[in-house]
């Protein structure tokens, strides 16, 4: 049995593993790779295996840098099930689309540069059509159901507590008349999240690929967080400014409405009006609707006491669709909160308004996710003083926040505790994934103060025989 790290290793972004047991390929995750332009196009257009030799891919949950390269791997001949739960499935029909759309428009700007330089056109990594044709190749089942992958392989998901749907993979390995555990975390959520229920134990495995993005750093409480997002509100809402979120359009997006229903019914906020300004983020709400099966019980209780009967809406929010109300929020005079798409800022409405918002000093702009390197979210956050919006520069006046305690992944303690389950005397290997350099040592650090060993951080391409 083999194991091939090709995404998601030392970053964040792209994941994608490629196990090989009794001549069978395996791809965990086949996602978008984020990072600078000229490398992010050649890297997700080329895979570093043949399409069409892939027998199964497992997916983990509908979060573009996970799903995302779906499209292409099935365009370029991968003609296997793509694996996953319901609610992925149906998370993946908007967000595939939404992400085809993208692949189109940043063409058409790659196209225009090229054509003033006498330089040939280039074809997107995949369009709208792609994505459409991709959906007919999930295969889609609940929580703790056994499926077979390939010959030798079974696997079943666990709930990871991340986003809607969202799976901890289980695969159990026969070869050469052995049998052995393979777990796949995929991304955890966090123990007490304020949406969804909490990411499911595991006891037994032999090897385990844990992702590692917060393996650095501790999150605020849900308290702490809920503090915060009351106190710039209600300072930005003094200056007569806007609070700007960018936001992730699943799961984020979902848990800061809720979070705003929640200070609104106890007006422990001003009334202010509050925008989602994202149709994808909208679509994906209506999803979320539709699987209140995936609610931890509070929440569930929430929706049979609230007058509402609605966790995503209230009286001071509103669901922008169409470009022509997206633009009318340019020329809001009172204050607001805007919350849209991309959680990075690296495409989509959030990025018009930075343009219009970002140079003035009674604006907040408020980061509540991970910000990759050499995103534009993550310039911003690191407090650069001009930055490139739509190839202008901008001068940042605007105040930069941050709240880590909405984020959708367990941070370092929350994934010691954890991983803290599985018999420590039967796990052979962990395999930490998806985190930059900084939070991947720290908690392979970690993981050896508490007793395990063969730890592994591995780079892109490298593989390990199990």
């Amino acid at each position: 049995m083999q194991l091939t790290f090709w995404g998601a290793a030392r970053t964040v972004t792209g994941s994608m593993h490629l196990l090989e047991v009794n001549g069978q390929r395996i791809l965990l995750d086949c996602g978008l790779f984020q990072g600078r332009r000229s490398l992010t196009y050649e890297r997700n257009l080329n895979f570093p295996f043949e399409p069409e030799s892939i027998d199964a891919v497992i997916l983990s949950h509908a979060h573009i840098d996970h799903s995302g390269n779906l499209p292409n791997l099935i365009k370029l001949g991968y003609t296997g099930p793509v694996w996953c739960t319901s609610a992925t499935r149906d998370l993946c029909a908007s967000m595939l689309l939404d992400s085809g759309y993208i692949q189109e428009k940043d063409i058409e700007y790659v196209n225009r540069k090229r054509a003033r330089k006498g330089e040939p056109p280039v074809e997107p990594l995949y369009t709208r059509q792609d994505a459409l044709n991709s959906l007919k190749s999930f295969f889609s089942l609940g929580y703790e159901r056994q499926f077979p992958v390939v010959p030798g392989v079974t696997a079943h998901f666990l709930d990871a507590g991340h986003i809607l749907g969202s799976a901890i993979t289980v695969l159990d390995i026969t070869e050469n008349g052995t049998t052995r555990r393979l777990v796949f975390s995929g991304d955890l959520g966090r123990p007490k999240s304020i949406i969804l229920r909490e990411p499911q134990i595991i006891n037994e495995a032999d090897f385990l690929i844990m992702e590692s993005t917060y393996g650095n750093r501790q999150h605020e409480s849900k308290s702490e967080a809920m503090a915060i997002l009351r106190r710039v509100i209600s300072k930005t809402y003094k200056r007569r400014g806007k609070v700007i979120v960018p936001a992730f359009a699943v799961g984020r997006t979902q848990q800061l409405v809720f979070a705003l229903h929640l200070l609104s019914d106890t007006q422990k906020i001003p009334k202010i009006d509050i925008y989602v300004d994202s149709p994808l983020a909208v679509n994906v709400t209506e999803t979320f609707r539709l699987h209140p099966e995936y609610y931890n019980p509070k929440i569930q209780e929430f929706m049979l006491n609230d007058r509402h009967r609605d966790p995503f809406g209230f009286e001071q929010l509103t669901y922008v669709r169409h470009v022509g109300d997206s633009k009318k929020l340019n020329f809001l005079r009172d204050s607001a909160v805007i919350i849209s798409a991309s959680g990075m800022c690296e495409a989509g409405r959030i990025l018009h308004h930075l343009k219009n918002n970002i140079e003035d000093a009674d604006n907040t702009i408020l980061f509540s996710g991970f910000q990759a390197e050499h995103t534009l979210g993550r310039r911003i956050l690191d407090g650069h003083p001009r930055v490139r919006i739509f190839g202008e520069e901008y001068d940042v006046r605007a105040k930069v926040e941050k709240i880590d305690g909405y984020s959708a992944h367990a941070d370092s303690d929350e994934l010691i505790a954890w991983v803290s389950n599985i018999d420590k005397d039967r796990l052979q290997n962990i395999f930490l994934v998806h985190g930059e350099q900084d939070a991947g040592y720290a908690l392979s650090g970690m993981l050896y103060k508490e007793g395990y060993r063969d730890i592994e951080f591995p780079e892109r391409g490298q593989s390990f025989e199990l």
